[in-house]
């Protein structure tokens, strides 16, 4: 049902007619799986969403310690309400995470906060760099993107506390030379103002930005999610017939049949 495109194709390798495959595909689509996690067992998690379509798609709460799907939502928001009740829904089945590697969404770690006031929020590092880069530009000409464009280089390779330290210390000596003219002055260009959201996310993410360093069970980017993001896409890509109805239930259980 997860890897084949089209009921033919199914009724070819398992000897059956194509109808009957139609029967038992939309037998197991009307009857999707129930959850088997020991939710009170995961400790660190990693969170993120993928669109399928506009602004709805994939959210999907992994295990940071074997990468199996926890959980798994379709036609979500992620930037709206939706997180706050799934959040309440793991809440009620015994999550209760130490830590949650996220993208930079502020709305999915408020509601995070929100639903556990003592969890570690790890923000995804890749992600910061990624972002810090493109707006920081591939050959930046302006002085202060150059030098902060070094810093985001460096990101991906602290590994230790004297690391973060040195890399906290480069980040000062940036926003003591280029800070105040930055937060001064009354030019509105694209690219200065690209500059000026790379500083503002570089400076908020920080304080989120090294726990793993600390903290060893805690992973440092969202990377393996996106890799099963991936894969789930392109076997979706496959069910060109799949009717809307049922997509829901397909997703619950391609995450049921292929947790991780």
């Amino acid at each position: 049902m997860i890897q084949a495109t089209t009921s033919k194709e199914l009724a070819r390798q398992n000897y059956c007619s194509p109808s009957t495959v139609r029967r038992v595909i939309l037998y197991w689509l009307e009857r999707p799986p129930e959850s088997v996690v020991s939710y009170s067992t995961v400790r660190h998690i990693i969170l993120d969403g993928s669109f399928l379509r506009r602004n709805k798609g994939l959210y999907v709460a992994m295990d940071a310690y074997d990468h199996h799907i926890i959980h798994g939502g379709y036609n979500i928001r992620e930037g709206g309400k939706d997180l706050k009740s799934i959040y309440q829904h793991l809440a009620a089945r015994g999550l209760h995470p130490e830590s949650a590697t996220v993208d930079g969404n502020p709305q999915q770690i408020n509601y995070l906060y929100a639903q556990w006031p003592m969890i570690t929020i790890q923000r995804c590092v890749v992600h910061v760099q990624r972002q810090g880069l493109s707006w920081c530009r591939r050959t930046p000409k302006r002085t202060d993107a150059k030098h902060l464009r070094k810093l985001f280089l460096l990101l991906t390779d602290v590994q230790t506390e004297v690391q973060v330290n040195k890399f906290l210390r480069g980040v000062d000596l940036w926003e003591r030379r280029f800070g105040p003219s930055l937060a001064s002055s009354l030019n509105r260009g694209k690219v200065f103002g690209d500059v000026l959201r790379a500083r503002s996310m570089l400076l908020k993410a920080l304080p989120n930005l090294f726990h793993y360093v600390s903290n060893k069970n805690i992973v440092r980017s969202t990377n393996a999610l996106e890799g099963y993001f991936s894969r789930l896409k392109e076997h979706y890509r496959r069910h060109r017939g799949l009717s809307p109805k049922h997509r829901k239930e397909y997703f619950q259980w391609y995450f049921h049949l292929v947790p991780k």
